[in-house]
């Protein structure tokens, strides 16, 4: 069966203007686009959340195959069953002219304390593409996990963050633990479940 793909061309944007200016910004568009069955659909309205693009990074030591997660407080996770402090990747929005490997190696230092000697780029995915434009891109940062530990984060930034250490095998047995909650980190420790073999290789 012949099947043929819509891209950016079949949206005619009719209208787009900011709603919300704040640490994030928010616009609304006017829009229509083409129907599967053929025509145009009716023009209609969204808003959606434009929060930027992020790059995060699981940091891993292959010699002592361990794996370091920081804690830090979530406003989006204030109702969480457990508690707010999530245990996630290292992570940071990308800056104008910055490169995603640019943005993981800097926060590493910032959040963690680490530096990353090598890096694997996983790929990258759209968070919410039902209401934000936010693409994540994902790596796996080689470190030395002997280094880690203390809290970190900049005071200007309102970060307070703790460095925790993990035994990467006890913590691919249970990736959905109940403060393990973001879709970056379980992405990420799922690919370096199946990959770590391989990648321990190619790193020599």
């Amino acid at each position: 069966m012949n099947q043929s793909y819509f891209s950016q061309k079949d949206v005619d944007i009719l209208e787009k203007k900011p709603v919300f200016q704040g640490f994030f910004r928010m616009d609304k568009y006017r829009l229509q686009h083409a129907l599967f069955d053929g025509g145009q659909s009716e023009i209609f309205q969204r808003e959606i959340f434009e929060r930027g693009s992020s790059a995060c990074v699981l940091p891993w030591d292959p010699i002592r195959d361990e794996i370091i997660l920081v804690e830090q407080f979530r406003v989006g996770a204030l109702t969480h069953p457990i508690s707010p402090w999530l245990l996630e990747v290292v992570a940071g929005m990308i800056e104008v002219d910055e490169s995603p490997k640019e943005v993981v190696i800097r926060e590493s230092k910032e959040e963690a304390g680490l530096d990353i000697k090598r890096l694997k780029s996983i790929g990258s995915y759209l968070a919410s593409p039902g209401g934000t434009t936010e693409r994540v891109w994902l790596f796996i940062g080689e470190v030395d996990a002997t280094k880690a530990g203390g809290v970190h984060g900049l005071k200007e930034e309102h970060e307070d963050i703790r460095v925790h250490v993990f035994d990467r095998k006890e913590m691919c047995q249970n990736p959905f633990q109940s403060r393990f909650d973001n879709a970056a980190s379980l992405l990420a420790i799922q690919w370096l479940q199946i990959h770590h073999e391989d990648l321990k290789s190619d790193w020599g």
